[in-house]
């Protein structure tokens, strides 16, 4: 694809699949405004060939991801959603502070919006940075109904070219059923190198499979919305039954993909990223995808990153290889300081025609060969909390220790949940052995000082993700951070754990917790903060 392409191809942007969507500057009068008005139909959608897979999912306004959706801090939104799905659905605004009723959770914090209906959603995007919006009923994030969110801040940094990029995977929805069942034949994909990675000796998040095997394509389950009684999900009654299902063996949780695709399409018909020697990149990543953690690379270059969920890190941190938990976000950046083509790719062990990769280049280098990422992280200085936030010398103090109150005199509520699931010929995911909604609840008051810490016992990592705040990561596996991370979702890696901090400041009601792995969280992995 050369420079030709590439124009046509600019001409287009927010028609059809793009691979990558450009921030430009919002002008004078769309900053002026006081609210920003929008409107998200979401209907069934047919996959384009661009993506590499044969499927029938859902969209918003007939893309997959949706549009990027834009307000500058301190303006209003006003999104107008049309549900056309054939059955119930909502729209939850992940990594933001609103008001309870906004959540956009089925039956939980709102009823769920009917076929045919419609459901206004009105807040303050709240705190600046890379946010996303999605689906909370059944499958339909797996279905296609998620996009990209930036809430702008004017005093931030400028790049001169700043893309949204969006990882996502297309289901095979019969391997996907079968996963909810426990009883999934298909393999795990991990990139080579992961297992000697903090956290890569067992299984990264559901980092499943990778069947290719061209299935006709099935929206399978795009009317359910949640086991029976399982509010937060909805009525999922059409699920498989699970009861008397044989043993599973292994987990049988991993999901076999048709494609794995960027912002719409799958490599090689993703189009190339055209920037100029001199200039400053901005990547503001996304993973989306229903189950798998993604690695992400640039040949020829290494990423400064400085944004986790859409909050400033600490300190910027330079890395070979980005991880990226499901619903994670980064802000990764570059500088262009010579002529050349670079592809920049989501690892792993299945190389394949359809995957997730993108080809930037300069306009003087349409014959460069492109300079690819090594397929192996092995040696690779990749990204995680600990090289983020630094690990605390011994003796020293960075969380609050054990007692009824902090240094600031506020109440202390000290809860400890463990992650479990994954035994042969049981399909449930749980917390402290319960699965949604019997499991225990954080019950917490207005100003409180919350301390949660999971255990996680299990072969594969977590990507736990909290509603309506805005937390700090304060350990992992015993290791206390120096500097404290501000998160909305983190991997609480195998055989391991992580503690969380946050005050209890956000609008009074039910907030979910929940794992981000889909098939986790159908499955029973999810709970509450609950102001009381």
């Amino acid at each position: 694809m050369l420079r030709r392409e590439f124009l046509q191809g600019a001409l287009t942007l927010g028609a059809g699949a793009m691979s990558w969507m450009l921030v430009p500057k919002l002008s004078a009068r769309e900053a002026a405004r006081e609210q920003v008005d929008v409107t998200l139909v979401g209907r069934p959608y047919r996959f384009p060939a661009d993506t590499g897979a044969s499927f029938n999912g859902l969209a918003y306004n007939g893309r997959v991801p949706g549009q990027l959706l834009r307000v500058r801090y301190g303006q209003r939104l006003r999104a107008r959603y049309l549900n056309r799905t054939g059955g119930p659905s909502t729209i939850h605004w992940h990594g933001m502070i609103l008001p309870n009723d906004m959540d956009g959770v089925p039956d939980v914090t709102q009823k769920p919006v009917p076929n045919g209906g419609e459901f206004i959603y009105t807040f303050k995007p709240d705190p600046p940075g890379f946010r996303w919006y999605h689906s909370h009923v059944g499958d339909q994030i797996a279905l296609g109904l998620f996009g990209p969110f930036l809430i702008e801040d004017p005093g931030e940094a400028q790049a001169d070219v700043e893309v949204v990029l969006v990882l996502h995977d297309v289901p095979d929805m019969s391997s996907f059923r079968a996963a909810l069942a426990g009883k999934s034949t298909a393999a795990m994909d991990m990139p080579p190198g992961a297992g000697g990675m903090a956290g890569g000796m067992a299984r990264m998040s559901g980092h499943g499979a990778s069947s290719m095997k061209g299935m006709s394509g099935m929206s399978g389950m795009s009317g359910m919305s949640g086991m029976q009684g399982m509010s937060g999900m909805g009525d999922m009654s059409a699920m498989p039954d699970r009861a008397g299902m044989a043993s599973r063996g292994a987990m049988g949780d991993e999901v076999a993909y048709l494609s794995h695709c960027l912002s719409g399409a799958a490599y090689p018909h993703t189009r190339p990223l055209m920037v100029r020697v001199g200039q400053t990149v901005r990547l503001r990543i996304l993973n989306a995808s229903p189950t798998l953690t993604h690695y992400v690379r640039l040949g020829g270059q290494q990423l400064r990153i400085t944004h986790s969920d859409g909050n400033p890190l600490p300190r910027a941190v330079t890395v070979d290889a980005l991880r990226v938990g499901v619903g994670e976000r980064y802000d990764a950046w570059f500088e262009v300081t010579k002529p050349g083509a670079w592809l920049l790719q989501s690892l792993m062990a299945d190389v394949h025609d359809r995957r997730q990769a993108v080809l930037i280049r300069t306009p003087d280098a349409p014959e460069h060969e492109p300079e690819l990422p090594p397929a192996s992280l092995q040696g690779a200085t990749c990204f995680d909390y600990l090289l983020a936030g630094g690990e605390l010398a011994s003796g020293a103090e960075t969380g609050t220790s054990a007692g009824s109150a902090n240094s600031h005199g506020r109440p202390l509520v000290r809860v400890d949940l463990t992650l479990g699931g994954g035994r042969p010929g049981d399909w449930r995911w749980t917390i402290d052995g319960k699965i949604w909604p019997h499991t225990p609840k954080v019950q917490v008051r207005a100003g409180d000082q919350v301390l949660i810490r999971f255990q996680n016992p299990n072969d594969m990592d977590h990507p736990m993700h909290l509603h309506g705040h805005i937390f700090e990561l304060v350990e992992v596996s015993g290791r206390r951070l120096a500097a404290a991370l501000r998160k909305d979702t983190v991997l609480v890696p195998a055989h391991g754990s992580a503690t969380w901090r946050f005050i209890a400041d956000a609008p009074p009601g039910r907030w979910l917790l929940h794992c981000h792995n889909l098939v986790h969280m159908i499955d029973g992995m999810m709970t509450e903060v609950d102001y009381i």
